[in-house]
Protein backbone atom coordinates (compact mmCIF):
# COMPACT_ATOMS: atom_id res chain seq x y z
CA UNK A 1 0.00 0.00 0.00
CA UNK A 2 3.04 2.18 0.24
CA UNK A 3 3.53 5.55 2.98
CA UNK A 4 1.27 8.44 1.58
CA UNK A 5 2.06 11.13 4.62
CA UNK A 6 4.22 11.53 7.45
CA UNK A 7 3.54 13.54 10.24
CA UNK A 8 5.02 15.54 12.75
CA UNK A 9 6.81 12.77 14.88
CA UNK A 10 8.19 10.76 11.56
CA UNK A 11 9.22 14.08 10.53
CA UNK A 12 11.12 14.52 13.97
CA UNK A 13 12.46 10.91 13.36
CA UNK A 14 13.61 11.83 9.87
CA UNK A 15 15.37 14.94 11.01
CA UNK A 16 17.09 12.98 13.62
CA UNK A 17 18.47 10.47 11.78
CA UNK A 18 19.84 12.80 9.42
CA UNK A 19 21.88 14.44 11.54
CA UNK A 20 23.42 11.61 13.34
CA UNK A 21 23.76 9.87 9.69
CA UNK A 22 26.19 12.81 8.66
CA UNK A 23 27.77 13.03 11.82
CA UNK A 24 28.82 9.61 11.08
CA UNK A 25 30.14 9.93 8.15
CA UNK A 26 31.81 13.52 8.50
CA UNK A 27 35.72 12.52 8.37
CA UNK A 28 35.07 10.88 5.78
CA UNK A 29 33.29 14.20 4.09
CA UNK A 30 36.62 15.76 5.36
CA UNK A 31 38.34 13.99 3.23
CA UNK A 32 36.60 14.83 -0.12
CA UNK A 33 37.80 18.63 0.40
CA UNK A 34 39.85 19.58 -2.86
CA UNK A 35 43.18 21.03 -1.24
CA UNK A 36 44.45 18.07 0.85
CA UNK A 37 45.14 20.39 3.97
CA UNK A 38 44.82 19.18 7.51
CA UNK A 39 42.19 21.32 8.32
CA UNK A 40 39.11 20.51 5.82
CA UNK A 41 36.25 21.09 7.45
CA UNK A 42 33.09 20.73 5.22
CA UNK A 43 32.31 17.61 7.31
CA UNK A 44 32.75 19.26 10.14
CA UNK A 45 30.86 22.07 9.16
CA UNK A 46 27.71 20.69 8.29
CA UNK A 47 27.26 18.37 11.23
CA UNK A 48 27.69 21.18 13.37
CA UNK A 49 25.06 23.42 11.49
CA UNK A 50 22.80 19.82 11.62
CA UNK A 51 23.29 19.09 15.20
CA UNK A 52 22.54 22.57 16.08
CA UNK A 53 19.51 21.95 15.02
CA UNK A 54 18.74 18.35 15.89
CA UNK A 55 19.77 19.41 19.62
CA UNK A 56 16.45 21.58 19.63
CA UNK A 57 13.87 19.31 17.36
CA UNK A 58 14.92 16.45 20.11
CA UNK A 59 13.80 18.71 22.65
CA UNK A 60 10.63 18.60 21.48
CA UNK A 61 8.43 16.51 23.21
CA UNK A 62 5.05 16.94 21.29
CA UNK A 63 5.85 17.81 18.35
CA UNK A 64 3.72 19.71 15.60
CA UNK A 65 4.92 20.40 12.16
CA UNK A 66 4.69 24.52 12.94
CA UNK A 67 7.03 23.31 16.30
CA UNK A 68 9.66 21.10 13.85
CA UNK A 69 10.10 23.67 11.21
CA UNK A 70 10.78 26.59 13.58
CA UNK A 71 13.45 24.26 15.53
CA UNK A 72 14.55 23.12 12.31
CA UNK A 73 15.27 26.79 10.74
CA UNK A 74 16.45 28.60 13.72
CA UNK A 75 18.41 25.65 15.24
CA UNK A 76 20.35 25.90 11.58
CA UNK A 77 20.36 29.30 11.10
CA UNK A 78 22.00 29.88 14.30
CA UNK A 79 24.36 27.11 14.19
CA UNK A 80 25.72 27.67 10.61
CA UNK A 81 29.16 27.27 10.02
CA UNK A 82 31.20 27.42 6.71
CA UNK A 83 29.89 28.02 3.63
CA UNK A 84 28.48 24.41 3.51
CA UNK A 85 26.93 24.86 6.85
CA UNK A 86 25.09 27.85 5.91
CA UNK A 87 24.04 26.54 2.59
CA UNK A 88 22.69 23.62 3.94
CA UNK A 89 20.59 25.48 6.97
CA UNK A 90 19.32 27.70 3.74
CA UNK A 91 18.07 24.71 2.43
CA UNK A 92 16.20 23.89 5.86
CA UNK A 93 15.00 27.15 5.99
CA UNK A 94 13.34 27.23 2.50
CA UNK A 95 12.22 23.47 3.11
CA UNK A 96 10.57 24.25 6.85
CA UNK A 97 8.76 27.80 5.06
CA UNK A 98 7.04 25.28 2.84
CA UNK A 99 5.89 22.31 5.44
CA UNK A 100 4.86 24.33 8.81
CA UNK A 101 1.37 24.43 8.10
CA UNK A 102 0.85 21.47 6.92
CA UNK A 103 -0.82 18.88 9.60
CA UNK A 104 0.93 16.03 7.33
CA UNK A 105 3.36 16.26 4.61
CA UNK A 106 2.84 14.26 1.25
CA UNK A 107 5.22 13.58 -1.90
CA UNK A 108 3.19 17.01 -3.30
CA UNK A 109 4.16 19.12 -0.30
CA UNK A 110 7.81 17.73 -0.27
CA UNK A 111 8.39 18.38 -3.79
CA UNK A 112 7.23 21.90 -3.39
CA UNK A 113 9.53 21.93 -0.12
CA UNK A 114 12.51 20.52 -2.13
CA UNK A 115 12.41 23.40 -4.91
CA UNK A 116 11.38 26.14 -2.15
CA UNK A 117 14.57 24.76 -0.43
CA UNK A 118 16.65 25.09 -3.41
CA UNK A 119 15.22 28.57 -4.66
CA UNK A 120 15.98 29.67 -0.80
CA UNK A 121 19.82 28.25 -0.64
CA UNK A 122 20.38 29.87 -4.33
CA UNK A 123 19.40 33.28 -3.10
CA UNK A 124 21.66 33.38 -0.02
CA UNK A 125 25.09 32.75 -2.63
CA UNK A 126 25.71 35.44 -4.10
CA UNK A 127 28.10 33.82 -6.98
CA UNK A 128 26.33 30.37 -7.39
CA UNK A 129 29.02 28.22 -8.64
CA UNK A 130 27.82 24.80 -9.96
CA UNK A 131 28.93 21.68 -9.37
CA UNK A 132 28.59 22.13 -5.74
CA UNK A 133 26.05 21.03 -3.37
CA UNK A 134 23.72 23.69 -4.87
CA UNK A 135 23.99 21.88 -7.98
CA UNK A 136 22.95 18.30 -6.34
CA UNK A 137 20.17 19.52 -4.19
CA UNK A 138 18.85 21.54 -7.39
CA UNK A 139 18.77 17.92 -9.33
CA UNK A 140 16.83 16.65 -6.45
CA UNK A 141 14.56 19.23 -6.56
CA UNK A 142 13.41 19.00 -10.10
CA UNK A 143 13.56 15.08 -9.72
CA UNK A 144 11.07 15.23 -7.04
CA UNK A 145 8.59 17.48 -9.03
CA UNK A 146 8.36 15.03 -11.53
CA UNK A 147 7.98 12.21 -9.89
CA UNK A 148 5.36 14.16 -8.11
CA UNK A 149 3.03 13.47 -10.81
CA UNK A 150 4.15 9.60 -10.81
CA UNK A 151 3.78 8.34 -7.45
CA UNK A 152 2.17 9.05 -3.91
CA UNK A 153 4.38 6.59 -1.96
CA UNK A 154 6.80 8.63 0.01
CA UNK A 155 9.34 5.66 0.22
CA UNK A 156 9.49 5.07 -3.19
CA UNK A 157 9.96 8.96 -4.12
CA UNK A 158 12.46 9.58 -1.80
CA UNK A 159 14.57 6.44 -3.06
CA UNK A 160 14.35 7.59 -6.69
CA UNK A 161 15.05 11.61 -4.89
CA UNK A 162 17.97 9.89 -3.55
CA UNK A 163 19.17 7.86 -6.58
CA UNK A 164 19.31 11.30 -9.11
CA UNK A 165 20.94 12.80 -6.13
CA UNK A 166 23.66 10.42 -6.41
CA UNK A 167 23.78 10.54 -10.05
CA UNK A 168 24.23 14.48 -10.16
CA UNK A 169 27.13 14.14 -7.42
CA UNK A 170 28.75 12.14 -9.74
CA UNK A 171 29.01 14.15 -12.33
CA UNK A 172 30.21 17.19 -10.40
CA UNK A 173 33.98 16.40 -11.42
CA UNK A 174 32.41 16.94 -14.59
CA UNK A 175 31.16 20.45 -14.06
CA UNK A 176 34.09 21.67 -11.86
CA UNK A 177 37.68 20.69 -13.55
CA UNK A 178 39.57 21.23 -10.07
CA UNK A 179 37.44 18.23 -8.51
CA UNK A 180 38.14 16.03 -11.37
CA UNK A 181 41.70 16.97 -11.35
CA UNK A 182 41.61 15.99 -7.61
CA UNK A 183 39.49 12.75 -8.41
CA UNK A 184 37.10 13.59 -5.98
CA UNK A 185 33.22 14.36 -5.89
CA UNK A 186 31.96 17.80 -4.14
CA UNK A 187 32.30 17.27 -0.36
CA UNK A 188 29.02 19.70 0.37
CA UNK A 189 26.98 17.66 -2.15
CA UNK A 190 27.91 14.44 -0.49
CA UNK A 191 27.43 15.26 3.35
CA UNK A 192 23.60 16.25 1.76
CA UNK A 193 23.28 12.95 0.53
CA UNK A 194 24.12 11.75 3.72
CA UNK A 195 20.96 13.93 5.38
CA UNK A 196 19.06 12.35 2.74
CA UNK A 197 19.70 9.00 3.45
CA UNK A 198 19.54 9.11 7.13
CA UNK A 199 16.01 11.10 6.99
CA UNK A 200 14.99 7.60 4.65
CA UNK A 201 16.48 5.31 6.85
CA UNK A 202 14.35 8.04 9.88
CA UNK A 203 11.48 6.96 8.33
CA UNK A 204 11.71 3.36 7.79
CA UNK A 205 12.84 3.17 11.52
CA UNK A 206 15.82 2.16 10.97
CA UNK A 207 18.43 5.29 11.71
CA UNK A 208 21.20 5.63 14.00
CA UNK A 209 19.47 6.53 17.47
CA UNK A 210 20.57 10.75 18.57
CA UNK A 211 21.53 9.22 21.45
CA UNK A 212 24.35 6.73 19.97
CA UNK A 213 28.01 7.56 20.29
CA UNK A 214 29.48 7.64 16.90
CA UNK A 215 32.80 6.87 16.73
CA UNK A 216 34.81 8.42 13.99
CA UNK A 217 37.95 6.52 13.26
CA UNK A 218 39.90 8.93 11.45
CA UNK A 219 39.23 12.06 13.45
CA UNK A 220 42.06 14.62 14.43
CA UNK A 221 42.56 15.00 17.91
CA UNK A 222 41.82 18.63 19.45
CA UNK A 223 45.07 20.78 20.16
CA UNK A 224 46.67 20.71 22.98
CA UNK A 225 46.72 24.21 24.57
CA UNK A 226 49.40 25.36 26.97
CA UNK A 227 50.15 23.84 29.98
CA UNK A 228 48.37 25.86 33.17
CA UNK A 229 51.83 25.68 35.35
CA UNK A 230 53.33 27.55 31.95
CA UNK A 231 50.47 30.13 32.38
CA UNK A 232 50.17 31.17 36.17
CA UNK A 233 54.52 31.22 36.26
CA UNK A 234 54.54 33.53 32.92
CA UNK A 235 56.70 36.67 33.91
CA UNK A 236 54.69 39.75 32.54
CA UNK A 237 58.07 42.08 31.23
CA UNK A 238 55.78 45.13 30.42
CA UNK A 239 53.04 45.75 31.87
CA UNK A 240 50.65 48.22 30.04
CA UNK A 241 49.05 47.43 26.70
CA UNK A 242 48.75 50.90 25.21
CA UNK A 243 47.21 51.29 22.00
CA UNK A 244 46.11 54.48 19.93
CA UNK A 245 46.34 56.58 16.65
CA UNK A 246 48.17 59.37 15.93
CA UNK A 247 46.60 62.19 13.55
CA UNK A 248 49.29 62.95 11.74
CA UNK A 249 50.17 66.83 11.70
CA UNK A 250 53.71 67.51 11.58
CA UNK A 251 56.47 65.80 9.66
CA UNK A 252 56.25 62.19 9.57
CA UNK A 253 58.19 60.53 6.81
CA UNK A 254 59.60 56.99 6.62
CA UNK A 255 62.65 58.16 7.95
CA UNK A 256 61.07 59.29 11.49
CA UNK A 257 58.95 55.80 11.25
CA UNK A 258 61.88 54.05 12.24
CA UNK A 259 62.87 56.29 14.76
CA UNK A 260 59.54 56.31 16.36
CA UNK A 261 59.57 52.56 15.98
CA UNK A 262 63.30 52.84 17.56
CA UNK A 263 61.93 54.38 20.45
CA UNK A 264 59.37 51.95 21.29
CA UNK A 265 61.54 49.15 21.19
CA UNK A 266 63.71 51.14 24.20
CA UNK A 267 60.57 50.94 26.35
CA UNK A 268 58.95 48.06 25.28
CA UNK A 269 57.75 45.39 23.42
CA UNK A 270 54.78 43.69 21.13
CA UNK A 271 55.06 46.74 18.92
CA UNK A 272 52.81 47.34 15.96
CA UNK A 273 53.17 50.80 14.29
CA UNK A 274 51.01 50.75 10.73
CA UNK A 275 50.99 53.73 8.86
CA UNK A 276 48.58 55.31 6.51
CA UNK A 277 48.83 58.41 4.87
CA UNK A 278 47.94 60.73 7.54
CA UNK A 279 46.76 58.04 10.10
CA UNK A 280 49.56 55.95 12.38
CA UNK A 281 48.32 52.66 14.44
CA UNK A 282 50.39 52.13 17.22
CA UNK A 283 50.06 49.01 19.60
CA UNK A 284 53.26 48.65 22.06
CA UNK A 285 53.58 47.17 25.69
CA UNK A 286 55.35 48.84 27.96
CA UNK A 287 55.94 49.78 31.61
CA UNK A 288 55.64 53.62 30.88
CA UNK A 289 52.78 54.60 28.57
CA UNK A 290 52.96 58.21 29.29
CA UNK A 291 56.49 57.97 27.57
CA UNK A 292 55.07 56.17 24.35
CA UNK A 293 52.30 58.88 24.40
CA UNK A 294 54.59 61.88 25.14
CA UNK A 295 56.74 60.81 22.03
CA UNK A 296 53.05 60.51 19.57
CA UNK A 297 52.40 63.81 20.74
CA UNK A 298 54.90 65.34 18.42
CA UNK A 299 53.76 64.01 15.87
CA UNK A 300 49.77 64.83 15.91
CA UNK A 301 46.95 64.93 17.64
CA UNK A 302 45.95 60.95 19.69
CA UNK A 303 42.24 59.43 19.33
CA UNK A 304 41.11 55.72 20.09
CA UNK A 305 43.50 55.64 23.06
CA UNK A 306 43.07 52.57 25.26
CA UNK A 307 45.81 51.74 28.00
CA UNK A 308 45.35 48.02 29.64
CA UNK A 309 47.05 47.04 33.35
CA UNK A 310 48.23 43.47 31.82
CA UNK A 311 49.17 42.59 35.25
CA UNK A 312 45.98 43.08 36.71
CA UNK A 313 44.12 41.19 34.42
CA UNK A 314 46.69 37.91 34.71
CA UNK A 315 46.18 38.41 38.41
CA UNK A 316 42.42 38.34 37.72
CA UNK A 317 42.68 35.54 35.61
CA UNK A 318 44.80 33.40 37.98
CA UNK A 319 42.17 34.28 40.94
CA UNK A 320 39.23 32.55 38.23
CA UNK A 321 41.48 29.98 37.97
CA UNK A 322 41.75 29.13 41.83
CA UNK A 323 38.10 29.58 41.95
CA UNK A 324 37.21 27.20 39.11
CA UNK A 325 35.94 24.82 41.26
CA UNK A 326 34.19 26.87 43.71
CA UNK A 327 30.01 27.75 43.27
CA UNK A 328 30.60 30.60 41.62
CA UNK A 329 28.94 34.16 43.26
CA UNK A 330 26.89 36.65 41.51
CA UNK A 331 28.28 38.76 39.21
CA UNK A 332 28.39 42.11 40.49
CA UNK A 333 27.03 44.33 37.65
CA UNK A 334 29.12 45.95 34.95
CA UNK A 335 28.92 49.46 34.18
CA UNK A 336 28.71 49.20 29.98
CA UNK A 337 30.94 51.49 27.70
CA UNK A 338 30.06 54.48 26.29
CA UNK A 339 28.36 53.47 22.66
CA UNK A 340 30.96 54.53 20.13
CA UNK A 341 30.36 55.35 16.55
CA UNK A 342 32.45 52.64 14.99
CA UNK A 343 33.46 49.48 16.23
CA UNK A 344 35.37 45.96 14.67
CA UNK A 345 34.77 42.17 14.54
CA UNK A 346 37.85 40.00 13.50
CA UNK A 347 38.04 36.34 13.08
CA UNK A 348 41.69 35.18 14.08
CA UNK A 349 43.30 31.93 15.34
CA UNK A 350 46.89 32.39 16.95
CA UNK A 351 48.08 34.74 19.57
CA UNK A 352 50.08 37.02 17.05
CA UNK A 353 47.79 37.42 14.52
CA UNK A 354 45.15 38.16 17.25
CA UNK A 355 47.84 40.70 19.22
CA UNK A 356 47.79 42.19 15.85
CA UNK A 357 44.16 43.10 15.14
CA UNK A 358 44.16 44.33 18.40
CA UNK A 359 46.90 46.67 17.40
CA UNK A 360 45.33 47.49 14.66
CA UNK A 361 41.67 48.65 16.35
CA UNK A 362 39.73 45.12 16.73
CA UNK A 363 37.58 45.49 19.44
CA UNK A 364 36.74 42.33 19.02
CA UNK A 365 38.85 39.05 18.76
CA UNK A 366 36.60 35.84 17.38
CA UNK A 367 38.79 32.47 17.73
CA UNK A 368 38.50 30.70 14.79
CA UNK A 369 39.20 30.51 11.32
CA UNK A 370 40.63 27.39 9.44
CA UNK A 371 40.32 25.30 11.83
CA UNK A 372 37.49 25.60 12.77
CA UNK A 373 35.00 28.08 11.28
CA UNK A 374 32.91 30.26 13.64
CA UNK A 375 28.92 29.43 13.45
CA UNK A 376 26.30 32.23 13.03
CA UNK A 377 25.67 32.68 16.30
CA UNK A 378 28.99 33.17 17.94
CA UNK A 379 28.97 36.30 15.01
CA UNK A 380 25.91 37.52 16.54
CA UNK A 381 27.06 37.22 20.29
CA UNK A 382 30.26 38.79 19.22
CA UNK A 383 28.17 41.87 17.73
CA UNK A 384 26.56 42.22 21.03
CA UNK A 385 29.70 42.43 23.18
CA UNK A 386 30.57 45.38 20.94
CA UNK A 387 29.07 48.78 22.00
CA UNK A 388 28.70 50.41 18.85
CA UNK A 389 26.50 51.75 16.44
CA UNK A 390 28.23 50.91 12.89
CA UNK A 391 30.41 47.48 13.30
CA UNK A 392 32.93 46.03 10.70
CA UNK A 393 33.14 41.99 10.67
CA UNK A 394 36.56 40.59 9.21
CA UNK A 395 36.03 36.93 8.43
CA UNK A 396 39.31 36.45 7.44
CA UNK A 397 38.23 33.32 5.78
CA UNK A 398 36.42 32.43 2.39
CA UNK A 399 34.53 29.61 4.30
CA UNK A 400 33.16 32.46 7.22
CA UNK A 401 31.65 35.10 5.05
CA UNK A 402 28.46 33.21 4.70
CA UNK A 403 28.13 33.21 8.51
CA UNK A 404 28.71 36.32 8.82
CA UNK A 405 26.57 37.87 6.24
CA UNK A 406 23.72 35.65 7.95
CA UNK A 407 24.54 37.11 11.11
CA UNK A 408 23.89 40.56 10.00
CA UNK A 409 20.30 39.60 9.61
CA UNK A 410 20.02 38.94 13.15
CA UNK A 411 20.86 42.02 14.52
CA UNK A 412 18.55 44.70 15.05
CA UNK A 413 19.94 47.72 16.44
CA UNK A 414 23.25 47.98 15.10
CA UNK A 415 25.06 48.33 11.61
CA UNK A 416 26.55 45.34 10.05
CA UNK A 417 28.83 45.83 7.33
CA UNK A 418 30.93 42.61 6.47
CA UNK A 419 34.28 43.14 5.18
CA UNK A 420 34.50 40.00 3.04
CA UNK A 421 38.68 39.43 3.51
CA UNK A 422 39.22 35.14 2.32
CA UNK A 423 42.60 35.80 4.82
CA UNK A 424 44.44 36.88 7.40
CA UNK A 425 46.99 39.29 5.73
CA UNK A 426 43.31 40.46 3.49
CA UNK A 427 41.80 41.65 6.87
CA UNK A 428 45.10 43.42 8.17
CA UNK A 429 45.29 45.51 5.31
CA UNK A 430 40.95 46.24 5.20
CA UNK A 431 41.36 47.24 9.01
CA UNK A 432 44.66 49.23 8.49
CA UNK A 433 42.83 51.46 6.05
CA UNK A 434 39.99 52.27 7.71
CA UNK A 435 39.30 56.11 7.88
CA UNK A 436 37.26 57.59 11.04
CA UNK A 437 36.34 60.89 8.70
CA UNK A 438 34.55 58.41 6.25
CA UNK A 439 30.97 57.44 5.50
CA UNK A 440 30.16 53.37 6.68
CA UNK A 441 29.61 52.81 3.22
CA UNK A 442 32.69 54.65 1.70
CA UNK A 443 35.37 53.01 4.40
CA UNK A 444 33.61 49.55 3.44
CA UNK A 445 34.34 50.40 -0.49
CA UNK A 446 38.04 51.44 0.51
CA UNK A 447 38.46 48.40 2.58
CA UNK A 448 37.67 46.05 -0.18
CA UNK A 449 39.40 47.84 -2.36
CA UNK A 450 42.67 47.82 -0.33
CA UNK A 451 42.67 44.26 0.25
CA UNK A 452 42.41 43.72 -3.32
CA UNK A 453 45.71 44.23 -3.57
CA UNK A 454 47.24 41.54 -1.13
CA UNK A 455 48.45 38.23 -2.45
CA UNK A 456 48.30 35.61 0.00
CA UNK A 457 50.51 32.55 0.40
CA UNK A 458 49.52 29.79 2.73
CA UNK A 459 52.31 26.65 3.62
CA UNK A 460 50.75 23.59 5.13
CA UNK A 461 51.64 20.01 4.64
CA UNK A 462 49.10 17.41 2.50
CA UNK A 463 46.88 14.83 4.51
CA UNK A 464 46.81 12.72 1.45
CA UNK A 465 48.02 12.02 -2.22
CA UNK A 466 46.25 13.67 -4.58
CA UNK A 467 46.74 16.33 -8.16
CA UNK A 468 45.91 19.87 -8.41
CA UNK A 469 46.85 22.58 -10.83
CA UNK A 470 48.77 19.65 -12.66
CA UNK A 471 51.08 19.44 -9.39
CA UNK A 472 51.46 15.78 -7.96
CA UNK A 473 51.62 15.83 -4.55
CA UNK A 474 52.05 13.07 -1.72
CA UNK A 475 50.90 12.93 1.49
CA UNK A 476 53.10 14.64 3.88
CA UNK A 477 54.74 17.06 1.22
CA UNK A 478 54.90 20.78 1.84
CA UNK A 479 52.29 23.04 -0.09
CA UNK A 480 52.36 26.64 -1.05
CA UNK A 481 48.56 27.36 -1.59
CA UNK A 482 47.81 31.12 -3.23
CA UNK A 483 44.39 32.90 -3.70
CA UNK A 484 43.45 30.95 -6.82
CA UNK A 485 45.16 27.56 -6.26
CA UNK A 486 48.81 25.90 -5.67
CA UNK A 487 51.56 27.75 -6.01
CA UNK A 488 54.35 25.28 -4.88
CA UNK A 489 54.80 21.75 -3.58
CA UNK A 490 57.97 20.53 -2.08
CA UNK A 491 59.57 18.22 0.71
CA UNK A 492 61.17 21.05 2.88
CA UNK A 493 59.22 24.10 4.24
CA UNK A 494 61.98 26.74 3.42
CA UNK A 495 62.22 25.33 0.34
CA UNK A 496 58.86 25.59 -0.47
CA UNK A 497 58.34 28.92 0.97
CA UNK A 498 61.40 30.50 -1.42
CA UNK A 499 59.38 28.91 -4.58
CA UNK A 500 55.78 30.36 -3.31
CA UNK A 501 57.35 33.95 -2.54
CA UNK A 502 58.86 34.02 -5.97
CA UNK A 503 55.24 32.65 -7.40
CA UNK A 504 53.81 35.78 -5.98
CA UNK A 505 55.97 38.89 -6.22
CA UNK A 506 55.91 40.96 -9.30
CA UNK A 507 57.92 44.14 -10.36
CA UNK A 508 55.41 46.20 -8.49
CA UNK A 509 55.47 44.58 -5.44
CA UNK A 510 56.74 46.57 -2.57
CA UNK A 511 56.27 44.85 0.84
CA UNK A 512 56.12 41.18 2.04
CA UNK A 513 55.23 40.25 5.27
CA UNK A 514 55.48 36.51 7.00
CA UNK A 515 53.76 35.60 9.94
CA UNK A 516 55.30 32.40 11.25
CA UNK A 517 52.69 29.58 13.04
CA UNK A 518 52.81 27.70 16.28
CA UNK A 519 55.30 24.94 14.94
CA UNK A 520 58.04 27.07 13.50
CA UNK A 521 61.40 28.47 15.79
CA UNK A 522 61.59 31.75 15.61
CA UNK A 523 65.24 31.15 14.70
CA UNK A 524 63.71 29.16 11.81
CA UNK A 525 61.54 31.89 10.43
CA UNK A 526 64.75 34.84 11.21
CA UNK A 527 66.85 32.66 8.91
CA UNK A 528 64.11 32.90 6.58
CA UNK A 529 63.75 36.23 6.52
CA UNK A 530 67.41 36.86 5.86
CA UNK A 531 67.18 34.90 2.70
CA UNK A 532 64.03 36.27 1.11
CA UNK A 533 65.45 40.06 1.80
CA UNK A 534 68.75 39.03 0.16
CA UNK A 535 66.28 37.74 -2.65
CA UNK A 536 64.26 40.89 -2.78
CA UNK A 537 65.85 43.48 -1.92
CA UNK A 538 63.67 46.38 -3.49
CA UNK A 539 60.85 45.10 -1.28
CA UNK A 540 60.50 45.90 2.53
CA UNK A 541 60.39 42.45 4.53
CA UNK A 542 58.39 41.88 7.76
CA UNK A 543 58.33 39.10 10.10
CA UNK A 544 55.67 38.40 12.70
CA UNK A 545 55.00 35.69 15.38
CA UNK A 546 51.39 34.92 14.12
CA UNK A 547 51.24 31.46 16.27
CA UNK A 548 48.73 29.90 13.85
CA UNK A 549 48.16 26.30 13.75
CA UNK A 550 48.48 23.94 11.39
CA UNK A 551 49.83 27.09 8.73
CA UNK A 552 53.70 26.90 9.00
CA UNK A 553 54.07 30.45 7.46
CA UNK A 554 51.61 32.79 6.66
CA UNK A 555 52.89 35.12 3.51
CA UNK A 556 51.31 38.39 2.15
CA UNK A 557 52.97 40.47 -0.79
CA UNK A 558 51.48 44.34 -1.47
Amino acid sequence: MGMKSADAQLLKAAMLSAAKELEAKKEWINELNVFPVPDGDTGTNMTMTIMAAAREVAAIENPTMESIAKALSSGSLRGARGNSGVILSQLFRGFTKEIKTADEVTVTILANAFTRATETAYKAVMKPKEGTILTVARGMADKAVELATETDDIVEFLEKVIEHGDFVLSQTPEMLPVLKQAGVVDSGGQGLMQVMRGALDGILGKGIPFDAVVEQTTQKAAPVGAARDDIDTADIKFGYCTEFIINVEKGYDDEEELKFKAYLESIGDSIVVVSDEDVVKVHVHTNNPGLAIERALTYGSLSRMKIDNMREEHNERLEMGAAKSAPAPAPAPKAEEPRKEYGFIAVSVGEGLSEIFKGIGADYIIEGGQTMNPSTEDMVNAIEKVNADVIYILPNNKNIILAAEQAKYLVEDKQILVVPSKTIPQGIAALINFMPESTPEENLEAMVEEMGRVRTGQITYAVRTTMIDGMEINEGDIMGIGDSGMLAVGQEIEATVLETVKRMVNEDSELISIYFGAEVAEEEAEALLEKIQEEYPDCEVELNNGGQPVYYYLISVE
